[in-house]
């Protein structure tokens, strides 16, 4: 069987199929939130993007330790489209010795930095009075980042390459994810 134009309806049901985890559902949803929001912004499909999104972490919870890996194994199997599965596999480039799939594409490298990035941005959500993006600013983002052990397993190096490959400031990227996932509020808990 062959995924030609994946659907997000796709997309969602297997991800469900290998993710129970609330925490993880809301990272994906967030992710995807973020991808939509940068595609339209430049003008590229909100549904692929979204799609990439929603599943970038699809293996994440069931094979921690072969994480993007079973990822490419996975989808390969199920047919979905090598620019999917490259794209996917390129979110984990240098974090692990066996992913050597380097984010080229806009596409790609926006995966790469707001990956870890909306932790963050949730993170720095979440100790507000009001638990919400809704209220949350650039500066406040910021401000969290510099702070080492403000959300510490938060790879701020991470973001920082994928910052200077998209060729934008942090600043931007943060605006950006904070409009995403104010998107997506309801359904993440923000």
């Amino acid at each position: 069987m062959s995924v030609v134009n994946p659907t997000r309806e796709e997309a969602w049901s297997l991800f469900r199929e290998f993710n129970q985890s609330e925490p993880l559902i809301k990272h994906a949803l967030a992710v995807e939130a973020v991808m939509r929001f940068i595609a339209r912004k430049h003008g590229e499909s909100e549904k692929k993007w979204g799609v990439i999104g929603l599943l970038h972490d699809l293996d994440y919870e069931r094979f921690p330790e072969e994480h993007c890996a079973k990822n490419t194994e996975i989808l390969r199997a199920r047919g979905w489209p090598e620019e999917y599965i490259r794209a996917i596999a390129s979110h984990g480039w240098k974090l692990r010795d066996y992913l050597d799939e380097e984010p080229l594409s806009r596409l790609e490298k926006t995966l790469y930095a707001v990956d870890e990035l909306t932790g963050l941005v949730t993170a720095s959500a979440l100790v507000r009075p009001s638990k919400s993006v809704a209220d949350l600013e650039v500066s406040s983002v910021i401000k969290k980042w510099r702070q080492k052990s403000f959300a510490a397993s938060v790879n701020r190096d991470v973001i920082r390459f994928g910052v200077e490959r998209l060729g934008v400031s942090l600043e931007e990227l943060v605006k950006d994810v904070i409009a995403g996932m104010r998107e997506a509020a309801p359904g993440l808990g923000l």
